[in-house]
């Protein structure tokens, strides 16, 4: 199947039809994607898929209103139908906008291929997850269970619109997963992790092997050890990295700009208004090499970028599709990402953190007289207008008198996004970027990363026994 556009004077036509009833903007999106996909269980490799698919998409925008259409097809004429179908949108009462010659953008590249996924056949991949299962196995004999699952993608994209863009961006991605079931004594306990980088087969190191197998068996060995806390008010440290999780949720989505167009957001009317105390730095990136949420160029043809959201605890940027921006007049953030040509591209976040404070871990720790210290996250939810939020705590240690003491799991943790920011009593030097296989679902699923150092929050809500 072709899924390319022969020549930018085929790319104008389709612009043209599609501006055909008098859009103010068009764009279309080409995409290939080749993922694959291979699962580990019971020591013994029982599943690998191949999925190759593609197809363009076609937007027009008039107004406050968006068109959208898209094909599978690589015929001249399905695709000049689509293009004719998102034009509806417009009326057709004014008078009809010509696409702006073609101009290429020359764009940065952040993603390592060293050797792409195309060259690796599955019976070169399989080893590396009987390496692994070998290397926790042989580590604990408590292990009853492994589950490893191996994933690659590769998209290609192709993008026009009529400002007169264009770019082409190769995207690929790789994921490794793995969850371990161990039984000591009737009791059973289970942990997973994952790595996740866009990069080609290099990904597949001996050192990664080592890494997940330590994590994991780490993590699920520390279970039995730990037990529900009492619930209650308490002062909450964040461990670094994975913590950046509520950071993405709780905070994150309420800066994305068509919550904020809406007027569905709490920060809807906090723009250049204090929203934390001074000393913390919110950042959305598309620009950190080889991460699992950086992109080149977004879904829309903006380059990727650095977007300060919260400097110095004052609000100062929103995340911007080309919709947003221009409601807001201001510059697109080159957040306008979207799961495939299927989908129209939204205002979504890439890798979501917190700038280094000038604490110690310890320090946050040790000025606690009694509170929690969380490391491990799992399910959640928030409500994105008001800002509350729910999130289940795997594992952590009560804090009592400054040390940390008993082993926790299994408890929440409750609050909300903009009481949390304020409640910030301190932040450490120890930033660290998560990089496991994160996902966000805000009505598409887009591949996204996250990270803070630890934190220290005055007063969560903690929910445990009684």
């Amino acid at each position: 199947m072709d899924l390319t556009i022969a020549s930018e004077m085929d790319s104008q036509k389709l612009l043209k039809l599609a501006l055909r009833k008098g859009g103010d903007y068009a764009d279309l999106y080409l995409e290939h994607t080749s993922s694959h996909e291979i699962l580990l269980r019971d020591g013994e490799v029982n599943a690998t898929s191949t999925h190759s698919e593609g197809g363009l998409g076609i937007r027009v925008v008039k107004g406050q209103n968006t068109g959208y259409a898209f094909t599978e097809s690589s015929l001249p004429s399905d695709r000049e139908e689509a293009a004719k179908t998102a034009s509806h949108i417009a009326d057709g009462m004014v008078s009809v906008k010509s696409p702006i010659p073609v101009a290429t953008l020359k764009l940065p590249n952040r993603y390592s291929t060293l050797n792409p996924w195309e060259n690796v056949s599955p019976q070169e991949k399989m080893p590396f997850l009987y390496q692994l299962n070998d290397r926790i196995f042989s580590a604990d004999k408590r292990i009853k269970k492994v589950i490893a699952q191996l994933s690659d993608s590769t998209s290609r994209i192709t993008f026009y619109n009529s400002l007169g863009v264009h770019c082409t961006d190769e995207r690929p991605l790789a994921s490794l997963s793995v969850s371990c079931i161990m039984e000591h004594n009737g009791q059973r306990e289970t942990a997973s992790a994952s790595r996740s980088f866009r990069m080609g087969s290099e990904f597949l190191q001996e050192e990664l092997i080592e890494e997940l197998a330590n994590e994991i068996i780490a993590r699920t060995s520390f279970l039995f050890h730990a037990s529900q806390p009492k619930g209650g008010e308490m002062p909450v440290v964040m461990a670094a990295g994975s913590s950046g999780i509520l950071l993405h949720e709780a905070v994150g989505h309420a800066f994305e700009a068509d919550f904020i167009r809406k007027n569905e957001s709490i920060f809807s009317e906090k723009m250049g208004k204090r929203i934390c105390p001074k000393g913390i730095t919110v950042i959305d990136d598309g620009t950190i090499p080889g991460n699992r949420g950086s992109l080149n160029v977004d879904d829309e043809g903006v380059p990727g970028q650095k977007t300060f959201m919260v400097t110095d605890g004052i609000l100062t940027s929103f995340l911007h599709d080309r919709i947003s921006a221009h409601f807001f007049q201001v510059e697109p953030t080159g957040n306008g990402r979207r799961e495939s040509f299927r989908h129209m591209p939204l205002p979504r976040m890439r890798t979501t953190y917190m700038e280094n404070g000038n604490d110690t871990e310890e320090a946050l720790i040790g000025s606690v007289k009694k509170g929690l210290y969380v490391d491990s996250f799992s399910n959640g939810q928030v409500q994105i207008g008001a800002g509350d939020f729910t999130f289940y705590v795997k594992s952590g240690y009560l804090i009592e008198n400054g040390k940390l003491t008993k082993p926790i799991k299994d408890t929440n943790i409750i609050g909300n996004g903009p009481q949390t920011l304020a409640r910030i009593a301190g932040i450490a030097n120890n930033g660290t970027i998560d990089n496991g296989s994160w996902t966000c679902g805000k009505e598409q699923s887009c591949a996204v990363s996250c990270g803070m150092p630890s934190v220290l929050v005055s007063s969560l809500t903690v929910g445990g026994r009684v």
